[in-house]
C-alpha cells in the first residue's frame, strides 16, 4: 500500500536524520603546543609571542618581533569573536614612521589585510561541524621534529630549480648531500634507530620519518607516494577529448569543447625573495608585494619539471584545481567507480545511466562542495587553536639568535640555530648573498641590500614568492586540508585499485604509463621501465601522490611545514567523510562506498 505521508514530511525526516547524524560527532578537545606565552621580553617579562603567528602585526624593525604585545591580545579577542567590527579594530601594518615599509620590493605599497579570520566560526548545513575536527598540537619551536622540519625547508629551498627527473638515484650530489644533512638530525636518528621513546605522543610517532634516501626524500608518506615518478600523472597528463583530438601524454584536458592545458608558467631560475632584514620585516608587518615575482620569457610554459615550477603551481592555484583536472582525466579515460555504486551494468540491462546522481556532474560538484567545508575547518584550527608561525617567522628568529646570542629575546630559536648544520647554514648564507648583489644597472637582483650589519651572513629562508606566506597562520595548511577533501571524495567514487593503462601507438593494447617531462619541460615521455618493482600505477596511489605533490608544492615554496601537510590532509579526509555519509541518507538506491584513507585503513559508507 502507497503511503500517505506528504513529501515534505519526508524531506523533513531526512533532514533532521543527517542533523542526528551530525550532532552524534562528539566535538574534540583542541589543544595547542602551549607557546603562545611561554617565551618573554627580558626587560619587561611580557610574552614576546616569538613562537606564534604575528604576521600583519606591527613589528620593531630591529627586533622583528612585534612593537606591542597588547596588539596579540587584540589579535585573539578578534578571532574570538569572528565580526568584522572587531577584526577592524587589530592593528595592521606600520602604525608609525619607524615601523613605516623602507626595502626596495616594498616601496609604495600598502598593508595586506588577513584572510577569512572568521571562517571557522560559521556553520553548515551538510557535513561535519568546522569545530568537530581537530589537530594535535604543533612541533614546539624547540622540538626535534622542528629541527628537521626547518632543516628540510632550508634544503627545498637551496634546491628548487633541481629538475625531478634528479630526485631518483645517484644523479645529483647536492640531494645526496640534503639526504645525509637530514639523516643527522636526532628526530630521523629515532626511526633509523628503530627504538621509539616512550614520551612520543601517538601523533608524533605518526609523523615520525626516515632515514631518508634520494628515491623518498622530499616525498609524502601515504600508499602510493613513493612508486614511480616524483609527480603525479594527473599533474601531467591529459584526456582524448573530443574526436579523439589529443593524446594523453598531450596534457590537455577536455573541459566540455575546450581543453586546458596542464603546463605551468615558468617562473625565473634562481630568483628568491625575502632575504635581506628589511625586506623580511616589511613582510612581517604586511607589506603587499604580490605580484613581483619574475618570470621566464624565453621558455614561458613547460610542464612541471622542477620544485620552483611546482611551488608556481600552488601559488596560484584554485586550491581544488588539481583534484577537479583528476576527476575530469579519470572520467576521460573511462576508470570504472566503486563496485559498490549503482547503475554500473549495460544501459539494456540498468535501463538508466549515472548523471545527477552517481555520475560526472555529482562526483564534480562533489570536489568543489567538499572544499568550502575543509577550508572553514581549517580556519578554526590555523586562527582560534593553534596560531603557529609560519616558516619564514623561524628564519628569521634564527637570522637575529646568530646575530645577537646573548640576546635573551631570541632564546626560543636557541635549540634550532645550535643544532641546525652548520654547512647547511653556509650554504644558506652564500644563495641569500647572492640573491643580494646589485645587477649591473646598480638595482637590487631581488629585494635591496638591506640593513644587516653584514651582507654575507644572512641566514633567512629564501622565499619562492615575494610576500612569502598567506596572512593566516601556518597549521593547519589550507591547501592539505582541501587536498585531503577532495582526493578523498575521488578515491570513495573510483576504483581505487584500478591500474592506469593506455593504448599503445597501434591501438591494440593496453599497456601502463608513467610520464615525466622531457629534458626542456616541452613534451611528456613514458619512462615506467625506469623505476623497479612498478608494474603499473593505481588510481589510489597517483591520487595520494597529486594530494601530497599540492601539499608538498607549498613547503617547496617555503611557506609550510611538513607536519602542517601530513595532519592536515587527514582533518580534510574527515571532512569529506562525514559529508559523504549524510548525503547516503538522501538518496533511495542500496549503495556503499569502499574508502582507503591515508593511514592505510579502509573505511565503509
Amino acid at each position: 500500500m502507497a503511503s500517505h505521508i506528504p513529501r515534505f514530511t519526508k524531506a523533513y525526516a531526512v533532514r533532521e536524520q543527517a542533523a542526528l547524524m551530525a550532532k552524534s560527532r562528539p566535538h574534540p578537545l583542541h589543544v595547542s603546543n602551549n607557546e603562545e606565552l611561554r617565551y618573554r621580553i627580558p626587560t619587561s617579562g611580557e610574552p614576546s609571542h616569538i613562537g606564534s603567528y604575528t604576521k600583519g602585526l606591527p613589528h620593531d624593525r630591529n627586533t622583528g618581533v612585534l612593537s606591542n604585545p597588547d596588539d596579540f591580545q587584540s589579535f585573539i579577542r578578534a578571532m574570538d569573536a569572528g565580526d568584522q567590527f572587531s577584526i577592524r579594530d587589530v592593528p595592521l601594518g606600520p602604525q608609525n614612521e619607524q615601523q613605516a615599509f623602507q626595502s626596495g620590493i616594498a616601496k609604495g605599497v600598502s598593508a595586506r589585510a588577513w584572510e577569512s579570520m572568521a571562517a571557522g566560526l560559521t556553520y553548515d548545513l551538510e557535513g561535519p561541524d568546522a569545530q568537530s575536527v581537530t589537530m594535535p598540537p604543533a612541533p614546539a619551536l624547540d622540538s626535534d621534529e622542528l629541527l628537521t622540519e626547518v632543516t628540510e625547508l632550508y634544503w627545498m629551498a637551496l634546491l628548487r630549480d633541481v629538475p625531478f627527473s634528479e630526485f631518483n638515484g645517484d644523479k645529483n650530489n647536492d640531494i645526496q648531500e640534503a639526504v645525509d644533512s637530514l639523516n643527522s638530525t636526532p628526530w630521523v636518528q629515532i626511526a633509523k634507530n628503530g627504538v621509539v621513546p616512550t614520551t612520543l605522543t601517538d601523533a608524533e610517532r605518526v609523523r615520525l620519518r626516515g632515514p631518508f634516501t634520494v628515491d623518498n626524500v622530499f616525498r609524502g608518506t601515504t600508499r602510493g607516494d613513493r612508486d614511480g615518478p616524483y609527480l603525479s600523472q594527473f599533474m601531467l597528463i591529459g584526456n582524448t577529448g573530443i574526436g579523439n583530438g589529443n593524446r594523453i601524454e598531450d596534457g590537455f584536458i577536455r573541459y566540455g569543447a575546450h581543453r586546458v592545458d596542464q603546463r605551468v608558467r615558468v617562473a625565473e631560475m634562481g630568483r628568491d625573495f625575502m632575504t635581506t632584514w628589511s625586506a623580511f620585516v616589511d613582510v612581517q608587518n604586511g607589506a603587499d608585494v604580490r605580484g613581483r615575482e619574475v618570470y621566464n620569457n624565453d621558455v614561458r610554459y613547460r610542464f612541471i619539471s622542477t620544485p620552483r615550477d611546482l611551488a608556481t603551481y600552488v601559488h596560484f592555484d584554485a586550491l581544488y584545481q588539481a583534484y577537479l583536472n583528476a576527476c575530469l582525466i579519470l572520467l576521460g579515460m573511462r576508470v570504472p567507480f566503486d563496485k559498490g555504486l549503482p547503475f554500473q551494468r549495460e544501459d539494456d540491462i540498468d535501463h538508466q545511466q549515472t548523471f545527477a546522481t552517481f555520475g560526472a556532474p555529482h562526483i564534480l560538484s562533489l570536489v568543489t562542495e567538499v572544499a568550502t567545508r575543509a577550508l572553514k575547518a581549517v580556519r578554526f584550527q590555523k586562527f582560534n587553536v593553534h596560531r603557529r608561525l609560519r616558516p619564514e617567522a623561524v628564519g628569521g628568529l634564527l637570522h637575529r639568535y646568530m646575530q645577537e646570542t646573548t640576546n635573551d629575546l631570541y632564546r626560543g630559536a636557541k635549540q634550532l640555530a645550535e643544532n641546525l648544520d652548520a654547512n647547511l647554514l653556509d650554504k644558506v648564507k652564500r644563495h641569500n648573498a647572492k640573491q643580494n648583489m646589485k645587477s649591473d644597472g646598480d638595482a637590487p637582483r631581488a629585494n635591496d641590500l638591506g640593513e644587516c650589519e653584514d651582507a654575507d651572513e644572512i641566514t633567512l629562508l629564501p622565499m619562492a614568492f615575494p610576500e612569502g606566506s598567506p596572512m593566516h597562520p601556518s597549521y593547519g595548511a589550507g591547501h592539505a586540508t582541501v587536498a585531503g577533501a577532495c582526493v578523498t571524495i575521488l578515491k570513495a567514487f573510483f576504483d581505487h585499485g584500478y591500474e592506469l593503462r593506455m593504448l599503445d601507438e597501434d591501438g591494440e593494447t593496453m599497456i601502463p604509463f608513467a610520464f615525466v617531462p622531457t629534458a626542456d619541460g616541452s613534451g611528456l615521455e613514458n619512462r615506467i621501465g625506469e623505476y623497479r618493482n612498478l608494474t603499473a600505477l593505481t588510481v589510489e596511489g597517483e591520487l595520494n601522490k597529486v594530494c601530497s605533490n599540492i601539499c608538498i608544492g607549498r613547503n617547496w615554496g617555503g611557506v609550510h611545514y611538513f607536519s602542517d601537510y601530513r595532519e592536515s590532509i587527514r582533518v580534510g579526509e574527515q571532512v569529506a567523510i562525514g559529508l559523504l555519509e549524510e548525503q547516503k541518507l538522501t538518496y533511495g538506491e542500496n549503495f556503499s562506498m569502499t574508502v582507503p584513507l591515508f593511514d592505510g585503513s579502509v573505511h565503509r559508507i
